[in-house]
């Protein structure tokens, strides 16, 4: 299970995130007033992955929406998908 503690706001606010938990990718960037977080098979990185296979969501560019944020990274991974 991916923790709050290791998704640093901060971080995310100067430089994309990336990290990967049992197949699962993920790479979280600043995007205007939203933070934009893509998970993606752990086959390849970020740039040689094909489109068809990310799943992009967005959320709030603010410190609260790391809990949903998290939430929704350990849902894609419980999906089996990965």
């Amino acid at each position: 299970m991916i923790c709050k503690e290791e998704i640093s706001f901060n971080f995310i606010q100067k430089e994309p995130l990336t990290g990967s938990y049992q197949g699962m990718r993920y790479y979280l960037v600043k995007s205007g007033d939203c933070i934009r977080a893509v998970v993606y098979p752990d086959k390849f990185c970020f740039v040689k992955t094909p489109e068809e296979q990310k799943v992009m969501k967005e959320f709030p560019n603010v410190p609260d929406s790391m809990d949903e944020l998290v939430r929704w990274l350990n849902e894609q991974h419980e999906s089996g998908r990965y």
